[in-house]
């Protein structure tokens, strides 16, 4: 099966199509996993967007403003359809396995080209059922490979190519805007644009003025909207909230650690065993660099997951590509080559088996689902979203550990009676708040407490 995909005919994403379609029937028929919790609040801000509310000014969440531009034209169509999800993810991940092994291939990364990049590039998407999902992470993902591909020409061409250099900002700001935390991808352009890639000052002011021309034009989206000075308020927040903590870093490092281990060897085959160009020297250090910078992402990130890790992929599967190059014609090689393609997935697949029938936080629960009339407006102030499984979201506080930070920063008289107004004008029939939050809230703004009355503990209701 490895010298399969070693010869390089086309042909051979035939193969791999294959190979994502049977995965994707075992993982949504066969062994089908509950609704996670970051899915459920995509789905609400969707929901609730669409309805003509705007994003950080009418809803306080982290979500990226063109990822929740996305998530709403999807439940336009779709409405709240996991399936919908799932596909669409899956058309991204297919998207990013044959642009990569393109480039891999122009570029003559490898001494021989081969579609060997692209099966490695399937089975790591299937490292965790959430990786192939449509996700924030997943759509930011797909830009920033496009823009290491850029960076990737720049390697090879020996004279300055303005429409590469200005595809390179451009693509990292529309990540940016997909997925707010992968503006780590700005230092990385600068650093491996320099360092590595050689840019003039041209160079690096082009791709400058390509990365920040996204978020401007997000910024005027907003100040068109009057949204600005809100957004403004809670994209600094957005660092800084405290984190979901769904997943240790210890569960990851176990999920990663055999495709981690293939990556060190092929590193180690490709830079110390094996000569190699100039321009692949390069393309490695490009590499290299990704890998540290997607390490500090991590720094960043508020909502501890496996979808998260997609960052990795790019560079792991330039490495292990590199470890099945120099040993596929042994066994270690052949069996190594097995394990990555059937036994990452199922290891991946029995886990999360456990956890949900372990009740793990990371997947919604049923414990308040039903509790409320149907079609009732809610805001839930807990990390527990599962009330939001059969009701809409009804006021302006969707992210909880966001909504903790933004109420607790000092506040001016023009910002209380901004939030005075949101709750007023949405009006959400039902607050669960178990720790307070809202409690509190109706002390500082009082004219609030003629509308809610606290029917049990943790439970207000409109009166």
């Amino acid at each position: 099966m490895l010298s399969f995909f070693k010869v390089n005919d086309p042909f051979r994403l035939i193969g791999i199509a294959i190979y994502l379609i049977l995965l994707a029937v075992v993982m949504l028929v066969v062994f089908s996993f509950p609704l996670t919790e970051p899915r459920l609040v995509w789905m609400v801000l969707g929901e609730r967007l669409s309805d003509g509310y705007f994003l950080y000014q009418d809803v306080i969440d982290d979500t990226g403003p063109l990822s929740a531009g996305f998530f709403t034209f999807i439940h336009t169509l779709f409405g709240r359809s996991e399936l919908a999800y799932e596909l669409l993810g899956r058309v991204l991940v297919l998207f990013q396995i044959v642009y990569w092994n393109t480039v891999l291939i122009r570029y003559r990364v490898f001494e021989e080209n081969t579609y060997l990049p692209a099966i490695v590039m399937a089975a790591l998407f299937h490292l965790s059922f959430d990786m192939v999902g449509l996700s924030p992470a997943l759509l930011g993902s797909t830009f920033l490979v496009l823009a290491l591909g850029q960076l990737f020409s720049q390697t090879v061409l020996q004279k300055e190519t303005s429409e590469s250099t200005l595809l390179i900002g451009i693509y990292g700001g529309i990540a940016t805007g997909f997925h707010l935390n992968f503006a780590i991808f700005l230092p990385y352009m600068i650093f491996a644009g320099i360092a590595v890639s050689g840019f003039s000052f041209r160079q690096l002011v082009l791709s400058l003025v390509g990365f920040f021309l996204p978020i401007l034009l997000l910024l005027m989206f907003y100040f068109w909207n009057n949204g600005l000075m809100e957004t403004l308020e809670v994209w600094p927040l957005v660092f800084t909230y405290e984190k979901y903590r769904y997943q240790s870093l210890l569960v990851w490092a176990i999920l990663g650690a055999f495709p981690v281990i293939l990556g060190l060897v092929g590193y180690f085959y490709s830079a110390v065993l094996r000569g190699s160009t100039i321009n692949q020297q390069k393309q490695r250090q490009l590499i290299q660099v990704w890998l540290l910078f997607s390490l500090l992402e991590f720094m960043l990130i508020k909502r501890q997951a496996t979808y998260q890790l997609l960052i990795f992929i790019p560079g792991l599967t330039f490495l292990i590509t590199q470890f099945f190059l120099n040993t596929g014609k042994g066994i270690v090689g052949k069996l190594a080559f097995l394990l990555l393609l059937f036994g990452l997935p199922a290891a991946g697949w029995w886990y999360w088996q456990d956890q949900a029938r372990e009740g793990s936080p990371y997947f919604v629960s049923q414990s308040h689902s039903g509790s409320f009339g149907p079609g009732e407006k809610i805001m839930v102030l807990a990390e527990d979203s599962s009330p939001y499984l059969e009701n809409p979201l009804g006021g302006p506080f969707l992210n909880f550990h966001l909504t903790k930070a933004y109420l607790e920063t000092e506040k001016t008289l023009e910002q209380k009676a901004k939030i005075y107004q949101n709750l007023h004008t949405q009006k959400p029939g039902v607050v669960v708040d178990p720790e307070g939050i809202f409690r509190q809230l109706l002390q500082e703004l009082p004219a609030l407490k003629n509308l809610y009355s606290e029917t049990e503990p943790g439970v207000f209701r409109l009166k």
